[in-house]
Formats: structure tokens, sequence, C-alpha cells
């Protein structure tokens, strides 16, 4: 059985490749984003959380990405607005590296890159 957050379930973050593979998500991480899904007030949907190094391949994911190692996530959001809750509740729960897509926000805590970042795909 899974270990299941206030929100989540590690399975919402397994690559699609392993199943099984969300337990490999970092405790720390999945703590920090179940604090900001409550500030923000709406589900969060995962599109992509650990990622094997085939599948981050497969997805043209960077060789030293953050999936890699259970630090990040994709979380789908279309509506600006609903774009705009996420990302402050993100900074409100202690996250400092975000990417905004279109589709989706990438959020990673990972320890051994550079803090304080905002970047666009």
């Amino acid at each position: 059985m899974s270990k299941r957050y206030k929100h989540f379930d590690v399975s919402e973050f397994d690559s699609p490749d392993k199943e099984g593979s969300g337990s490999f998500m970092e405790h720390d991480f999945l703590e920090m984003l179940d604090c900001a899904r409550d500030i923000a007030g709406f589900p969060f949907i995962i599109n992509s959380g650990f990622r094997t190094i085939e599948h981050n391949k497969a997805v043209g994911g960077s060789g030293s990405s953050s999936h890699l190692l259970g630090w990040a996530a994709d979380i789908h959001v279309t509506s600006s607005r609903k774009r705009f809750i996420l990302i402050e509740a993100l900074l409100d729960a202690g996250f400092t590296r975000i990417g905004i897509a279109e589709t989706f926000i990438h959020v990673d805590n990972d320890p051994e890159k550079q803090r304080n970042l905002i970047w666009t795909y």
C-alpha cells in the first residue's frame, strides 16, 4: 500500500513506465506540496512526478532533471487565475524553483540546484 499524504497518494507521482515509482519521491517535497495544496484551495492534477531515465528521455527531459531524483512535479493548470493562485501558494509553501508553461507549472526543491528562480518553457 502506498503512502498517503493529506491531498496526494504517492501513486499519483508514478512514472508511466514504472508502477510504484512514486514511492521514490522525496518526503520533504511531498509535504511542501501538500502545504501548497492547502493554501491554493483546489486540487492539483500531477502531470509528471518521478521519472525513470527512460521516460525522462522519451519526454525530452534534461539529463539533470529533478524529476529523476523525486524532487519535482509538473502540475496541470490552464486557467490564468488558477495559475496565479498556484504560483502564489507554491511560494507561500516555501518553494523557490518554479517553471511556467502554458498547460503546467513545474515546481521543485532540488537541494543541489540554484534557488530563487522562475523560468518559462
